[in-house]
């Protein structure tokens, strides 16, 4: 680290740097504040961590061809120089000793102003500040993490987030839509949160609702709804259930794609100037569903090679993501949306095909602004990418009639019959019809990204992709998953596929056009047959699905709550699998005992051991783990463990 920033007085710290070798694209920081992470806590041979927060801020130069690509960068406010200013927060963990580190600095793509590094790989933080950093895996590996904002309307108390420019003069109408859960007479739009309307009572202003997905909208008249900032007041109450959508007069659209490129310059700052605050040799970027999205339109528009023409990331890692985009880099953007219905749009895969519907050819990474720079890449995703975001299109066709090789750079990976939300242990009924899918795989992140590590720095190859692919029979169309009929369970052959959403960069997108509709195929359990199988799902005590039809409580029975899984226990006994109907075979019916069961469990780790896909330390949480799952579903504990 910078030795004036080591020296430095521990209140009120304040340090300017100017990146010389960098051109102006980083203008200064501001550390306001350090400290020891975790209270002091050594972590393994690299030792302790201390954690700085302040302020990134940052010059952007219009002229430069690698941020014309930014929605409504000419009309955003210059300096006497020329450029376009901005800042953001920054927040880094690093060793108090950086020589200590591993060389690697991971940017932690903040997800609504959180961070998604720790929890995804060091598992939840504790309730003391000796265990913020969960069981430290992570920094006993010697990571440097790095945050930085690049959301403009993460609001809440504490987040990370940005400060951009807005577009002068630009007047308009912003949109979102909303689901209600119950009847109340008001409604605050989170997705609006970054405007306030310019007209409150404008004429202009609209409120329009839908009964179920893909039924025709209907127009609520004006007089029968309020707008007060980002909340409607409408009479009569909502129906829940029922789909909303709110749109109204804002001005000054602040230019949101700025985010991307304050990522882009803090990890070129980082990797690129030797008397930066932090620096690293490698520099990774990884980011979880709304940031796992953000990353694959970072890659797509450009944002890995920086204004001086450099690589920004060695490595990407959306996880979670789909074949979705994020809504950041558009005029009136709302990029805390989840898009449902309208997240993805062409192109699909990261290599360049030919769309039958619009007749453009183009690719996530295969095209000219992302092709000269392409980092490793992992894709690591859910069941539920399957069902509400259209992942099945990254490794097939447009039209989902063929498999299509990932390209060299990049693997994918299915973390077979989990949920996009991880739901709680034991399994409760929340908000869908059925318990939350609690089948947490984060274990074979660790083992990636020990993968990763070897890719990027040795050039030694990772484990194979593993996912389900049209020819193995193992990706079916979702109106034929042979999903078993189990009684009270409503069948996803029903389910809504959506639509294309829209692609400014393109001069047709086809929005609006229906997706196809591809999902893993299951077993006669009902769980995933292809991707990668963990014990949970191998050695099964239960189905477990990456969807869950809403809840009566809050209707829309007919669609899925957003990325819930369920969990479907089998019955402990044959006699209660018969008296339920349940065509899967009960636990007694498989299982002899405890300790055979938590045998098999070892026995189906070993092999993703050996090829890579889990950490030897890790086996035995997740034999414990299983005994759990045993006992409550067997209703008895006993002092027996797995031999």
């Amino acid at each position: 680290m910078n030795g004036l920033l080591r020296h430095a007085t521990p209140l009120a710290l304040l340090v300017l740097i100017w990146p010389a070798l960098a051109g102006a694209e980083v203008s200064r920081v501001e550390i306001a504040s350090r400290r020891d992470v975790a209270g002091g806590r050594s972590f393994g041979s690299v030792g302790p961590y201390e954690r700085l927060t302040g302020k990134i801020y940052f010059q952007i130069d219009p002229a430069n061809k690698r941020n014309q690509v930014i929605a409504d960068l000419d009309k955003a406010p210059k300096n006497a120089a020329g450029k376009i200013e901005l800042s953001a927060d920054l927040v880094i963990l690093e060793p108090h000793d950086p020589s200590k580190g591993n060389g690697i600095a991971i940017f932690d793509i903040v997800n609504r102003g959180a961070g998604v590094v720790l929890p995804n790989f060091d598992g939840p933080p504790g309730k003391t500040p000796e265990s913020e950093a969960g069981d430290g895996f992570l920094l006993s590996r010697g990571y440097t993490i790095v945050q930085v904002g690049w959301e403009f309307d993460a609001r809440r108390e504490g987040a990370v987030k940005i400060d951009v420019p807005g577009a002068i003069g630009v007047t308009g109408i912003v949109r979102a839509t909303f689901i209600p859960d119950s009847r109340s007479d008001k409604a605050t739009v989170a997705d609006l949160v970054g405007y306030t309307p310019s007209d409150p009572v404008s004429a202009e202003n609209t409120l329009r609702v839908r009964e179920k997905l893909g039924a025709a909208w209907v127009t609520i008249p004006r007089a029968k709804w309020l707008l007060a900032g980002n909340t409607v007041t409408l009479e009569g109450g909502f129906e829940p259930g029922h789909t909303y959508e709110l749109a109204y007069l804002a001005v000054n659209s602040p230019v949101a794609g700025l985010g991307f490129a304050a990522v882009r310059d803090a990890a070129a700052w980082v990797k690129h100037v030797p008397d930066a605050a932090v620096s690293a040799k490698y520099t990774f970027a990884f980011g979880v569903s709304q940031t796992g999205r953000w990353l694959r339109e970072f890659l797509y528009e450009g944002f890995n090679t920086d204004e001086s023409n450099r690589q920004v990331f060695d490595a990407v890692w959306p996880h979670r993501a789909g074949a979705a985009g994020v809504d950041l880099d558009v005029r009136w953007a709302t990029p805390t949306s989840l898009l449902m219905e309208s997240a993805t749009h062409f192109p699909f895969s990261d290599r360049k095909q030919r769309d039958p519907v619009t007749g453009l050819e183009d690719g996530n990474v295969e095209n000219p602004r992302a092709a000269e720079h392409q980092p490793k890449i992992f894709y690591t995703y859910s069941d539920t990418e399957y069902w509400e975001r259209s992942i099945a299109l990254a490794t097939t066709t447009p039209d989902g009639s063929k498999d299509v090789e990932p390209l060299e750079n990049e693997r994918l990976y299915l973390l077979a019959g989990s949920p996009h939300n991880v739901g709680a242990f034991p399994p409760a009924v929340a908000t869908g019809q059925l318990p939350a899918n609690p089948f947490d795989p984060k274990m074979v992140l660790r083992a990636l990204l020990v993968g990763m590590e070897r890719w990027v720095q040795d050039g030694v190859a990772p484990p194979p992709s593993r996912y389900p692919r049209l020819k193995d029979r193992t990706l079916v169309r979702a109106s034929t998953v042979s999903f078993p009929k189990i009684p009270g369970v409503t069948s996803p052959q029903t389910a809504f596929a959506g639509v294309r959403g829209p692609n400014r960069l393109l001069a047709k997108d086809g929005a609006g056009a229906p997706l196809p509709y591809l999902v893993p195929q299951v077993d006669r359990d009902g769980n995933a047959v292809g991707g990668l199988r963990l014990p949970d799902v191998a050695v099964p005590l239960a189905t477990y699905t990456g969807w869950n039809f809403r809840n009566t409580a809050i209707g829309g029975t007919e669609q899925f709550f957003p990325l819930m899984g369920s969990y479907i226990p089998f019955a402990r006994t044959k006699l209660e699998r018969e008296q339920a109907r349940d065509p899967r075979l009960s636990v007694e019916e498989r299982y002899h005992s405890r300790d055979e069961y938590l045998k098999l469990v070892q026995e189906a780790a070993a092999p993703l051991v050996k090829d890579g896909y889990l950490l030897s330390d890790d086996v035995s949480a997740i034999v414990k783990h299983a005994g759990e799952h045993w006992d409550l579903l067997a209703g008895q504990s006993t002092s027996t463990s797995a031999r």
